[in-house]
């Protein structure tokens, strides 16, 4: 099998998260609710993991660091815990239904507005101001993408930041196509909350995510339970981080696992990730260029505006029809349809049919690459 569905969830996982996984499932404990051996292991591996998190988005307050099960689950938490009733948004043209589904939500539960900034992937400066456009006397939040999930355009999310700090409003970073191939300081950024999956760039196990939160501000929870703490206060929450957002059981075997793929990220480094992914798709993007059938929806590959992804369709060809020929006469898995994200296929203009869309990761190699090219030209010459 040759994998390009990175931009999904990363495959393989590494030898060692693997191994994590299976150990925290043989040898399983509830961590932080027990003072026996096994219990105080899992707790240690938990601590791990949530410290090495803090360290590579250079948190200062590791407690800040939250452990989700999704980085959907992070946004929803910033987005349902920070808008109050008549509240207004700002989102970006190329957001995931991760954002725009709650916002819509709270557009009927709460009375908010929202605006969208169309983003312009050339001209940052344009984009900027339809962000600032957008902003009235009501916003409370700015919610954008570091990339899109459907065509890898990088947003000037730094820029972004200031603008909401010059205008006090709070800026949510959804890092789900960035985290762990770009390098990503929430410090140097300036947002108040950065939202992560474990599963993607971070080479971790599903069912695994991140809500980093740099600000006094906190969001209300969107559930409560059991934290092993503050078991006395039963009118609400626990107010301490992380607990008061960590109710119930954790996932420790998924985020043994998550530890591990961070070590193997840092192991790596994000630059030598991304090089490598940016290097395997200047050749997918060079060679399916050349080819007069295939539709590209980006002007190259610049490593400074793209993350590596890259979305594209065959003349006359549905793109479901693209992927089902791959994966059975090819062996090569892709993903084709809408990615989630209508706000960005009406932005580009592909919200008829959808694209196929592909992504590296650090596993990805030149001879797939090149697979993958030599099976796009064949469906594209064959007759209907």
């Amino acid at each position: 099998m040759i994998y390009f569905d990175n931009a999904a969830t990363t495959y393989p996982k590494p030898r060692s998260v693997v191994n994590a996984v299976a150990n925290a499932t043989a040898f399983s404990a509830n961590p932080g609710r027990s003072g026996y051996a096994h219990s105080l292991n899992a707790s240690r591996v938990i601590f791990e993991c949530r410290q090495k998190a803090a360290d590579f988005f250079k948190l200062k307050n590791v407690e800040n660091c939250i452990l989700t099960p999704s980085c959907t689950l992070s946004l929803n938490t910033v987005i349902y815990g920070t808008l109050k009733e008549g509240d207004h948004v700002v989102i970006s043209s190329f957001e995931h239904n991760s954002v725009l589904r709650p916002v819509e939500k709270l557009c009927k539960d709460r009375k908010i507005t929202y605006s969208v900034a169309q983003v312009n992937p050339y001209d940052d400066d344009e984009t900027i101001d339809s962000f600032r456009k957008s902003i009235n006397n009501k916003t409370k939040l700015i919610v954008c993408t570091h990339a899109s999930n459907v065509f890898g355009f990088k947003l000037p999310v730094k820029r972004i930041a200031a603008l909401a700090k010059y205008y006090g409003i709070l800026f949510c970073l959804d890092a789900a196509q960035s985290a762990g191939s770009e390098d990503i300081d929430i410090n140097d950024i300036g947002a108040d909350f950065i939202c992560v999956p474990g599963h993607k760039g971070l080479y971790g196990p599903m069912g695994t995510g991140l809500l980093l939160i740099n600000t006094d501000k906190i969001p209300e929870s969107l559930f409560q339970g059991g934290t092993g703490s503050s078991f006395k206060d039963e009118l609400g929450e626990p107010r301490l981080l992380p607990d008061k957002f960590e109710s119930g059981t954790i996932n420790y075997p998924g985020f043994a696992g998550l530890l591990k793929g961070i070590e193997f990220v840092n192991s790596k480094t994000t630059k030598r990730i991304r090089e490598h992914a940016v290097s395997i798709m200047q050749y997918i993007y060079d060679n399916l260029s050349s080819n007069k059938r295939v539709e590209l929806y980006t002007k190259g590959i610049n490593a400074l505006r793209f993350v590596p992804l890259l979305s594209f369709n065959i003349k006359d060809t549905d793109p479901e029809k693209v992927c089902e020929t791959l994966d059975k006469r090819f062996g090569i898995c892709v993903r084709s349809g809408f990615h989630c994200s209508p706000l960005a296929h009406k932005c580009m203009q592909t919200g008829d049919r959808g694209t196929v869309r592909i992504c590296p990761s650090a596993f990805s190699n030149f001879k797939d690459a090149k697979a993958l090219c030599d099976a796009v030209f064949l469906i594209s010459i064959t007759k209907k």
